[in-house]
């Protein structure tokens, strides 16, 4: 299913659906401030599996989508002041930050390392649906490995015509971007950027 929400003025009962989707334990397809993301409520796991089996990836690449600061304390660590400066300067923004994950996050999401990715993506439909469901999106990023051209698909409606037989929901947010979220580990203390990305930040 392919259904169009409008940044500006998401639909209550748009998002409804999204909600009910993501409450059963479907997978949904969103945009974000960077690339379109497929994504699961942390509650199912098993969906989770399914999503990582469509990417043909490992789960502990995937990030939490959060949509505010205030939700991150239940599953990460506590954050040094430094570093919790630096992400509210950042944040709602097209960052993935790295940061040790607490015994809340699922055990499946653990690297060796235990840490998970955050993210807090400045677009109004992901964060209301966030808001809404009351618990993070794990999502990861839609990549396009057949197209030589490009890495990442832009356009929801080819989006929906490639994954229509294996989500249940895509959201037509208008065209995403084509560049990823740039990468801030912080898992040190000391907050180090490990990829580049649409995302500018000074550490």
């Amino acid at each position: 299913m392919l259904i169009k929400i409008y940044p500006e003025n998401p639909a209550p009962r748009h998002i409804k659906m999204v909600i009910d989707v993501l409450n059963s334990g479907g997978i949904v397809i969103f945009p974000t401030d960077t690339i379109y993301g497929m994504g699961c409520s942390i509650q199912h796991i098993k969906t989770a599996n399914r999503i990582a089996q469509i990417k043909g990836s490992k789960i502990t690449k995937f990030s939490l989508i959060f949509n505010n600061l205030s939700m991150l304390s239940e599953f990460t660590k506590p954050i040094d002041n430094n570093i919790f400066r630096l992400m509210k300067k950042a944040l709602p923004g097209p960052f993935t930050f790295i940061l040790p994950a607490n015994h809340n996050v699922p055990k499946i999401f653990h690297s060796k390392k235990k840490t998970i990715g955050i993210r807090i993506p400045d677009n109004n439909i992901i964060s209301t649906i966030v808001e809404e469901l009351g618990h993070p999106v794990i999502t990861t990023s839609i990549k396009d490995k057949e197209d030589t051209l490009a890495e990442y698909i832009t356009d929801p409606e080819l989006i929906h015509e490639k994954y229509q037989d294996v989500v249940d929901l895509v959201i037509d947010g208008g065209a995403g971007e084509n560049e990823p979220s740039t990468i801030v580990d912080c898992t040190s203390g000391e907050p180090e950027v490990i990829r580049e990305g649409l995302g500018i930040i000074e550490l």
